[in-house]
């Protein structure tokens, strides 16, 4: 059975969410903090939840906005919170086609709408009842009388087998099993027989529910029986029921030697599962022991640092491994009941390293999704596929309306959609950039300025720009460096401040072909020619052209002397509609860069592809 979408209405934050849907493998959940994301996944687990806990509280989960709606509802009737929506899988269908006979569904969808006032549920179902009577009619071995022929509902045939004077065995048989059924109604005998037994359960898990470091064993009993562990306590006692040890056996102090090397066991194979996901420290070790306490045994478990050489109690552990590790052991146990789950996490690692988010996603990924639908809430860029966009739903808080879910991320604020944006940013990025014959330059315009150089230069035989380089754009000589010293030695990168950056492979500044300390692309041409780009392609907005002598300012690049002469005259300097000129006019004018200019750009040029 499929979860495929869900309306959360009258909880917290949450007054109408409006229906959203749910994808078959991974929904995540995006927005900015207090945006209502844990309602949203509150009120979710609330409505089927794998575990008894707190259900539904009307005074306090109910939105302080609609008191006066909520006491305009009548004395015992359902306040609405959660409407699934679910698909009935294979095996389900399968199931009531058998008993009911093909075409009795007349929808494989379904809804079950759950709230305050009452633990029951509402299932809203599109059946076929005609289809379901002529199959149920086809089991009596011979014909009972118009009645039962004409009947179209079941509550009608029931009426004319129940009336006949002589009843035959197997309409006996028919009447005695519709009699059976809840109030003899087609849809309460699905619901109950075929779908509410199957509903997929909601399993919640928050960042902070981890495994404690130690835990007195009288404490684990009795939170047990009392359904009062938290969560962090029922991972290990999921870790308990991994290993097939009951905590009275660990009272038992004989035995206690043996019981620590079996839950060793099966903490060594969690260990073993998260570690194919947990790159960041290899060397970890669970280890546990049983201590003398107040209140009798205490067990306690430690993580051991083989690469410091060092334990410390669970919880005293970076929260990272401790977390992938509790969580795995409770969902490990989970899955030993046959059942479909829904898990939903709480801003899953969220104080994860970055690297450590995307070990956490291909858990998911690869580990989780293939056998639960997996719903969980971020705000980081990191649990973001930008390859996933269609699993996306953003959350957003409204001043008026509450906590709204939708897939349509192009209406959402700026604030919800940032680590999508940023998401996307860095894996345009690393398309970009990462690579190794990436040339990283400064602005868009000195792509233009490359192409044309190096044309002019093997029109004439000449060596020019290898063809293998890919040009990239990073905008400014400080992302130069930063992102030269990130992406190796590979990428070629041409500096335009002249600043020294000793040790660093694949630097290469320009000023070191024109003979000055600093220097842009635009340096390799002489300066009237530059000049006379500029003029033309600035010829609307300059009351008269420019002269070098009228240029003040001392710097030596060329782009930043005219950016302070146009500042002078009330004007803004932008190069590109100047390379974008010299693009334009560059086939009709073969001979206009001189002979210097070449000379200076076939230095260049080979600079940059020994590089290769």
């Amino acid at each position: 059975m499929l979860l495929t979408g869900a309306r959360v209405t009258n909880y917290r934050s949450a007054m109408d969410s409006a229906e959203f849907a749910i994808e078959p493998g991974i929904t995540r959940l995006v927005g900015k903090n207090e945006s209502g994301k844990t309602a949203i996944l509150q009120a979710l687990h609330k409505s089927n939840p794998v575990q008894a806990g707190p259900g539904l509280d009307e005074i306090v989960d109910f939105p302080t906005p609609l008191a006066r709606q909520r006491r305009a509802y009548p004395a015992g009737e359902r306040i609405p919170v959660t409407r699934l929506t679910l698909r009935l899988g294979p095996q389900e269908i399968r199931g009531i086609e058998d008993e009911l006979g093909p075409g009795t569904l007349a929808e494989v969808e379904f809804h079950v709408t759950s709230g305050y006032r009452t633990p029951s549920r509402s299932f809203e179902l599109w059946l076929d009842e005609a289809a379901a009577v002529n199959h149920l009619r086809s089991t009596l071995d011979e014909p009972c009388g118009p009645e039962v022929a004409s009947a179209v509902t079941v509550e009608e045939l029931y009426s004319a087998l129940s009336a006949l004077e002589e009843m035959p065995g197997s309409a006996m048989k028919l009447a005695a099993l519709i009699e059976d059924w809840p109030d003899r109604r087609l849809d309460l005998r699905i619901i109950e027989e075929h779908i509410r037994p199957r509903l997929p359960k909601f399993a919640y898990f928050a960042e902070c529910d981890t495994m404690p470091g130690q835990v007195s064993v009288h404490r684990l009993i009795d939170g047990r029986d009392s359904g009062e562990l938290s969560r962090g306590e029922q991972s290990l006692l999921s870790l308990l029921t991994l290993a097939g040890v009951r905590p009275e056996e660990l009272l038992e102090v004989n035995q206690q030697e043996q019981l620590i090397r079996e839950l060793e066991d099966a903490a060594n194979a969690l260990s073993d599962e998260v570690l194919s996901y947990w790159s960041q420290n290899t060397q970890l070790d669970v280890t546990l022991a049983m201590l003398a306490g107040d209140d009798g045994p205490v067990l306690q478990i430690r993580l051991r640092d083989r690469r410091h050489r060092a334990s410390v109690p669970f919880d005293e552990r970076s929260r990272g491994f401790v977390w992938f590790f509790s969580f795995l052991a409770h969902v490990t146990e989970l899955e030993r009941q046959e059942q479909d789950l829904v898990l939903l996490l709480d801003e899953p690692g969220l104080y994860l390293h970055g690297r450590a988010q995307q070990d956490l996603l291909r858990l998911i990924t690869e580990r989780l999704a293939p056998r639960h639908q997996v719903i969980f809430t971020t705000h980081s860029p990191f649990m973001i596929s930008p390859g996933s966009l269609s699993e996306i739903r953003t959350v957003t808080d409204h001043d008026k309306n509450g906590t709204t879910v939708g897939a349509d991320f192009t209406t959402a604020d700026a604030d919800t959609t940032a680590p999508l944006v940023t998401a996307l940013a860095a894996e345009l990025s690393k398309s970009l950039l990462v690579g190794e014959r990436t040339l990283l330059v400064n602005r868009p315009s000195d792509l233009i300025h490359l192409d044309v150089l190096s044309g002019l230069l093997e029109a004439r035989g000449r060596s020019g720009l290898d063809s293998r380089w890919s040009p990239a754009p990073v905008g400014g000589a400080v992302n130069l460096a930063v992102i030269t010293a990130l992406n190796g030695p590979s990428s070629a990168v041409m500096l335009t401040d002249g600043a020294a950056h000793p040790g660093t492979r694949g630097l290469v500044e320009i000023g070191e072909f024109t003979g000055g300390t600093a220097a842009d692309l635009e340096d390799l041409y002489e300066t009237e020619f530059y000049l006379a780009l500029v003029n033309h392609a600035y010829s609307e907005q300059l009351a008269a052209p420019i002269r070098a002598d009228e240029l003040t300012s001392t710097d030596p690049r060329i782009v930043e002397r005219l950016r302070v002469h146009f500042r002078e005259l009330g004007l803004e300097f932008n190069p590109y509609p100047c390379a974008a000129l010299l693009l334009r006019d560059a086939a009709a004018m073969p001979n206009a860069v001189d002979g210097v200019t070449l000379t200076r750009a076939e230095r260049l040029f080979a600079r940059v592809n020994e590089l290769l």
